[in-house]
């Protein structure tokens, strides 16, 4: 009877056991992969540091066009805005008085000349009678005053022709100098004032000067180093819509002394303009060589994250975990951030899917490459980057 029992339990027990060990299997959930993340090697090249000011474009030479004739505004030869070259006729005044004043003095010229002519015939007949002692030595002197007397009377008188001639051509008011002209300020029909109505305005074009204040600690740094109050020091200025520095230019002048007030002082450097595309009063961002190239590690900038107080960049070690590594970093490149301290050449930087790490966790590391790069529209000095995932390492 209990060994027919036991034949029993057996199957049972065995039945038993492997709908367990099936259950068993069913209840535990499959561990998920690592993260894939794309890290590279810090990219190394030499770089330049550069201080940066932000200044306003000036004209090289603007000028005021006032008349230096009195009358009546009589004709504009220009369009508002157009550009002007040196010498071309502006605007004309009523001429008819100074017209009238030349004739009137041709006319004193031509009757000095006939007082002189008559002057000196006399000189000569009083001259013959005197040798004949039919005439007195004193006659003989008082004709020779009278002919001199006319001879400077000549001279005033052409010196008044070309005076009045000299205001015949100031009723043609042209432009002083080569440029962009502004608009008109008085219309035809007007009375003008010599020397004192504002016609219009005319600024140079190219060059420009640029215009910005420096602090004096980058005055001392450059005086230290030597190359801060040298006319001829390269400077770059890009616009605000640009993103590159495309205007060279070279400092040609800064001031002998501060703004007690602000503490800056006020540098000047000459950019050339021959397409008249910068103008007077635009802003621009300037930037000065502020070392010699050096050698540098740089990480796309994206890669670099705030924690606390502190800058810090996701490296992942030899056993494929994150770690959070403080950096010390410099200035922009382009895109890329120039690592003072904190990373090594070997470093495996996380710089894309920053987002899927976390200090102490594994990831899947997929090389990839930072590499220089112009941004669209111009070439840089300053690199871009791209990863490139590669496989594992």
């Amino acid at each position: 009877m209990h060994s027919k029992n036991r034949q029993l339990l057996i199957p049972a027990l065995a039945a038993a056991l492997v709908l367990s060990g099936c259950g068993g299997g069913g209840a535990q959930p499959p561990q998920q992969g690592a993260p894939p993340v794309t890290v590279s090697a810090p990219l190394v090249r030499d770089v330049v540091d550069w201080d940066e000011f932000v200044g306003r474009f000036e004209a090289i030479q603007s000028v005021d066009v006032r008349p230096r004739a009195s009358g009546y505004l009589q004709g504009v030869w220009f369009k508002d805005g157009q550009y002007v070259q040196k010498g071309q006729l502006l605007f004309t005044v009523d001429a008819r008085p100074a017209q009238a004043a030349v004739a009137q003095a041709v006319a004193q010229v031509a009757q000095a000349q006939a007082t002189l002519a008559n002057a000196k015939t006399e000189y000569a007949r009083s001259e013959a009678l005197v040798a004949q002692r039919a005439a007195s030595q004193e006659e003989l002197e008082q004709r020779r005053a009278a002919m001199r007397s006319a001879s400077a009377q000549v001279a005033a008188a052409e010196a008044n022709l070309r005076a009045q001639r000299l205001g015949l051509g100031f009723t043609r008011v042209v432009a002083p100098l080569s440029g962009r002209i502004s608009e008109r300020k008085v219309d035809v029909g007007n009375s003008v004032t010599a020397d004192q109505t504002v016609l219009t305005t005319i600024v140079s074009v190219d060059p420009v000067h640029f215009v910005f204040q420096g602090s004096e600690a980058l005055l001392l740094k450059y005086q230290r180093d030597g190359s801060g109050t040298r006319d001829g020091t390269p400077i770059k200025v890009k616009l605000s819509d640009e993103t590159d520095y495309t205007h060279n230019g070279t400092i040609d002048f800064v001031d002998n002394a501060l703004d007690a007030g602000a503490g800056t002082i006020r540098a000047r450097a000459v950019i050339s303009n021959p397409g008249g595309f910068l103008k007077a009063g635009m802003f621009g961002s300037a930037r000065l060589e502020a070392s010699k190239p050096y050698p540098a590690m740089l990480v796309p900038d994206t890669a670099i994250m705030a924690d606390a107080a502190r800058q810090i960049v996701f490296v992942v070690d030899k056993t494929n975990t994150v770690t959070a590594r403080p950096v010390q970093t410099g200035p922009l490149q382009g895109n890329l951030r120039v690592i003072r301290s904190g990373l090594n050449k070997d470093d495996r930087v996380v710089i894309d899917g920053a987002q899927r790490a976390r200090p102490g966790v594994k990831v899947t590391p997929q090389p990839g490459q930072i590499k220089e790069a112009a941004p669209a529209g111009g070439t840089s000095d300053a690199p871009d980057y791209t990863a490139k995932p590669a496989g594992n390492r």
